[in-house]
């Protein structure tokens, strides 16, 4: 790792700032640290090639999108302190040496990813500044607790969250965010890569319409969401979260992703409006369990870094998987036959993003009613999410499957006809996202497959043509599911 006592920048030179998942100013170590120095800095973003590092996984589409806007806003953020961002892609070691050669800068400050594809380009970026005599100077900035810091008695990362969550808790408050400096004198003009040439944005066919009806990335966006959520939203989050048909959550998930605001922001602001409003303290607390859920899910990733590819619990290797295409593309087209996984399921294409409720209801049908491999599941989410995250993504899918850390257990099967009549009661989101449903009473929406034929009739539906019969009985589903996890279960 580069050492925290490298030299500032010497004499007049200029210092690189390397940004990576921290697309903002506030909050930003190395950038408040070569700031500190008063010299000229250079804002560097690498996009780095994934084929050359084990278990660093390429950008889904809808990252890829966000992770567009948000370069865009960094730019303007950047303006208007006096600076500009320069955009590389390539092997940042290559690229930030050549770099720092070109324009005679003598040090290069970053802030630390613990995820091993991220380690290892760090490594390899520190080593070439340091055959050419530059210092490198990192920075922890994307979790609340390192990795280090929460251990068992055989030094390895805990597996459980609650006892997690405390050990992070009695650590006390992370460091206190660090302002966005006001003014950077800005370094030599260097030519660099022109976004667009990047093609992160689709066109042909331009499916991300939907993506910027929904959202605006960017610091100052995410912190107005912040501000926001916690001035008003979070009254009875943590009852009000799990309801489909309201705006319970705080949506602050993709902003975190790219680090357009960081963990310790969000720590600090929650813990100031508990202070403020002592009456929604329990719904704060819950929400900042759900921080602590994303430190939970990378640090799982730190100790498993192909997270993504195998099952933390080396019994499910064995796990008797079907292999259906058919029933594959109906679940990710939201044509299943069942409510409240096809409008979960439309939701995530048209928005990117799906209510969290329904996330573990569409993929435990998956996996459970379908029997068909977490993978494949966690592979559509990572390319359609605009908050997929490497550690959030596959530790939640393994949580569902039951293979993962604290996982569910087996014999729990989300009912999505139980779940859709409680968790939207009146048929509100489902008629939002699955409209050809939208004249059925709430008492049948959720189970269209029980109304008698005038009522169907009546409604517009032709069940199984203008709206699917359920692919899979949800008993005899669940009882398959069991007996295969049995199976496995006396292995």
């Amino acid at each position: 790792m580069p050492s925290p006592s490298a030299p500032p920048c010497q004499s007049s030179l200029p210092c690189i700032v390397w940004f990576r998942d921290d697309l903002r100013l506030s909050d930003h170590p190395a950038l408040h640290a070569a700031s500190k120095t008063g010299r000229p800095v250079i804002c560097l973003y690498v996009l780095d090639e994934p084929s050359r590092v084990p278990n660093m996984r390429p950008l889904g589409g809808a990252v890829c999108w966000w992770l567009a806007q948000s370069l865009r806003a960094l730019q303007e953020r950047l303006a208007t302190a006096g600076a500009s961002l320069l955009l590389r892609r390539g092997p940042a070691a290559k690229i930030i040496a050549e770099l720092a050669r070109t324009t005679g800068a003598d040090a290069v400050f970053w802030n630390e990813i613990a995820q091993a594809p991220e380690l290892k380009i760090a490594g390899q970026v520190e080593a070439a500044l340091k055959e050419i005599g530059v210092a490198a100077q990192s920075f922890p900035g994307d979790l609340l607790a390192a990795p280090a810091s929460i251990r068992n008695k055989e030094n390895r990362g805990l597996r459980v969250f609650t006892p997690f969550w405390r050990r992070v808790q009695a650590l006390g408050d992370p460091p206190k965010p660090l302002p966005a400096p006001k003014r950077l004198s800005p370094g030599p003009d260097v030519a660099g890569d022109a976004l667009e040439s990047w093609r992160l944005e689709p066109t042909k066919p331009d499916w991300a319409g939907g993506l910027r009806e929904n959202w605006t990335p960017g610091e100052l966006n995410a912190q107005r969401r912040l501000k926001e959520f916690l001035a008003g939203d979070v009254a009875g989050y943590a009852s009000r979260r799990d309801r489909l048909d309201d705006t319970g959550t705080s949506r602050l998930s993709s902003h975190l992703r790219f680090g357009e605001i960081s963990p310790r922001q969000v720590w600090y602001s929650a813990h100031f409006a508990a202070a403020e409003r002592p009456a929604h303290s329990a719904d704060i607390d819950k929400f900042l369990s759900e921080l602590g859920w994303r430190d939970f899910c990378r640090h799982l990733l730190f100790d498993v870094p192909d997270l993504a590819t195998r099952n933390l619990q080396p019994s499910f290797d064995a796990f008797p998987w079907r292999h259906d295409d058919q029933a594959l593309q109906a679940w990710q087209r939201g044509q299943t036959g069942y409510p409240v996984v096809d409008a979960g399921m439309r939701e995530l294409w048209h928005t990117g993003v799906m209510h969290n409720r329904v996330r573990m209801v569409a993929a435990s049908f998956l996996v459970k009613h379908l029997l068909i491999d977490w993978r494949a599941g966690e592979q559509w989410f990572w390319d359609t999410l605009v908050d997929a995250d490497a550690g959030s993504n596959p530790a939640n899918w393994q949580w569902v499957a039951g293979c993962g850390a604290d996982a569910a257990p087996y014999f729990r099967v989300f009912n999505p006809i139980l779940q859709g009549e409680k968790f939207d009661p009146d048929g509100a989101y489902v008629r939002r996202w699955v409209p050809e449903l939208a004249a059925l009473p709430a008492n049948l929406i959720h189970q269209p497959w029980t109304a008698a034929p005038l009522e169907l009739k009546g409604a517009g539906i032709d069940l199984g043509k203008t709206y699917p019969e359920p692919i899979v009985d949800h008993k005899i589903g669940r009882e398959r599911a069991l007996k295969a996890y049995a199976k496995v279960r006396a292995a």
